[in-house]
């Protein structure tokens, strides 16, 4: 099992955590600007990457609609576009840093990144078609499938399917894109469409999407209520499994890494990246007494929608030895990152201060 003391700054920029399916993890964060390349952005995968031919793909609309339609990425060309910034985090970063590390791909803090993508707003897709009025949820289907690995799963193959409610995807910033980072996607990255939802985690956002279906009741898949849930305990009832949906406030340090040593009396620039659902961030502390004390960051890139912000924090050690930096989150709303895991969360949904250890020589 990967111990997370393996990412350190001689690591490479890629690390494959698994090889079949691939999923890959990149090194946290690009200090100089808040995009994440292409080429540095992590991938997940629950099964093998499909095979698609753009020139014959086709995105078929139906289910709760007055118009079944079926559209070609050159229909979607032709619609106006939009390009959002965004963060796409996957449920399950920083899984490494759990105690008695679960079971799951073994994440580091490099299970997100923050890009450009540009396609068409759902919303005007969905116009196309004309949603009926009993119509509530909306399940995206990817081209992806296979079978879970989970002893709990059906026993013929699915495709990777996620459900959004229906007042989400007609958000303004919910795209149907093609684009990342003003280039077509890869085929890694869910060429030649996907479906972007800002403010969720990347489970919401399907990659090779294929499929759209109008439904007037829950959906119940396999992706949202097996895999990608926790437990919530609401109104004073049981506990329920609910699906994973918007991301939480949090904040990660890029700089230093995992037990680097840094030189008494030296300036050291602390910075990291933090993020919201769409709150805006108030500020971000850094502590180099494992939360005893704090110290207020700069913010180095401007406030945008669902995009991270870069921070930093200069220290300058004095005392030799071990040294345990953190940093915490707030938002405009009172929100702070808290200071523990909730078990309820299980392996997934991980935004409490994490650790990161060095030694002052």
């Amino acid at each position: 099992m990967t111990n997370p003391t393996a990412l350190s700054e001689s690591s490479p920029k890629l690390k494959v955590r698994i090889h079949k399916p691939l999923n890959v993890e990149a090194s946290f964060l690009n200090p100089h600007s808040p995009i994440t390349a292409a080429e540095h952005f992590f991938v997940r995968n629950h099964f093998p990457i499909p095979e698609i031919d753009a020139a014959s793909w086709r995105l078929e609309i139906g289910g709760a609609v007055n118009n079944p339609i079926s559209l070609s990425l050159e229909d979607l060309k032709a619609m106006p576009a939009t390009t959002h910034q965004c963060v796409l985090e996957c449920a399950g970063n920083g899984r490494l840093f759990l105690p008695n590390v679960p079971e799951g791909v073994q994440w580091g803090l490099g299970a997100a990144g923050c890009a450009a993508w540009t396609g068409v707003p759902l919303r005007d897709v969905l116009a196309r078609a004309g949603l009926k009025p009993d119509a509530t949820e909306l399940v995206f289907e990817g081209a992806d499938h296979g079978i879970p690995e989970k002893q709990l799963k059906p026993k013929n193959e699915i495709s990777y399917a996620r459900s959004v409610p229906l007042e989400v995807t007609l958000k303004p910033e919910v795209l149907v894109a093609w684009q990342m980072n003003g280039e077509d996607l890869s085929p890694e990255h869910g060429s030649p469409v996907r479906l972007i939802v800002p403010g969720w985690y990347s489970v919401a956002s399907v990659k090779w999407l294929t499929k759209i279906t109008a439904i007037t009741r829950p959906f119940l898949g396999y992706f949202q209520t097996v895999e990608y849930t926790y437990w919530a305990h609401r109104g004073g009832l049981q506990p329920e499994r609910i699906p994973i949906t918007e991301i939480f406030l949090k904040s990660q340090i890029a700089h230093p890494v995992l037990h680097q040593q840094i030189r008494a009396g030296e300036a050291c620039r602390v910075y990291g990246a933090a993020w919201t659902a769409g709150v805006p961030l108030a500020g971000v502390e850094v502590s180099t007494d494992k939360g005893v004390t704090w110290h207020h960051a700069e913010f180095d890139s401007p406030a945008e929608d669902h995009a991270w912000r870069l921070w930093h924090w200069d220290w300058k050690p004095v005392d030799i030895g071990n040294h345990s930096l953190m940093s915490r989150a707030s938002d405009i709303e009172g929100r702070t990152q808290p200071a523990q895991h909730n078990e309820d969360y299980e392996s997934y949904l991980i935004d409490h201060t994490i650790s990161i250890p060095v030694e002052v020589v």
